[in-house]
């Protein structure tokens, strides 16, 4: 049971990290003409190769009509790729396509570089160290379920 300390906290932390979070999101030019689920598609293709609409609509909690909307909005930006299954022809293979791919690499480096210029300018070599033991906890927070 968590306590009162901890409770503290937490309450200090997340509005921290959502705040850092929605800079980030902003602060890339390369992805304003995309909405958030958009992006979060093309990163699940980036992290998995190639999915099934159906598949893509399950990982994001869309409808399958719904999802083919918005990968019809990232096919006619040509970022990415569909091609029909050898296996099943009714199936529609999706993948990042060459210009999705550089776009992800483009919004990366762009965030990364801020970041690192960020935590060069506002924190002291003592606070960027305390940031790189951060990592380690604040990892296990992510992968907690």
């Amino acid at each position: 049971m968590p306590s009162r300390k901890q409770d503290q906290l937490a309450a200090q932390l997340r509005p921290v990290l959502a705040r850092l979070v929605r800079k980030l999101r902003k602060l890339s030019p390369a992805n304003e003409d995309l909405s958030q689920s958009e992006r979060s598609v093309l990163v699940l293709l980036d992290q998995h190769g190639q999915l099934l609409s159906a598949e893509l609509a399950v990982m994001e909690k869309m409808t399958p009509q719904s999802m083919g909307q918005l990968l019809q909005h990232l096919f006619s930006l040509h970022l990415i790729t569909r091609t029909i299954s050898p296996d099943d022809k009714r199936k529609i293979i999706i993948a990042l396509s060459k210009a999705g791919k550089e776009r992800i690499e483009r919004v990366r480096k762009e965030r990364d570089e801020w970041l690192s210029y960020a935590i060069s300018s506002a924190c002291t070599p003592e606070e960027q160290a305390i940031l790189q033991a951060a990592i380690a906890p604040l990892s296990k927070l992510v992968d907690f379920e």
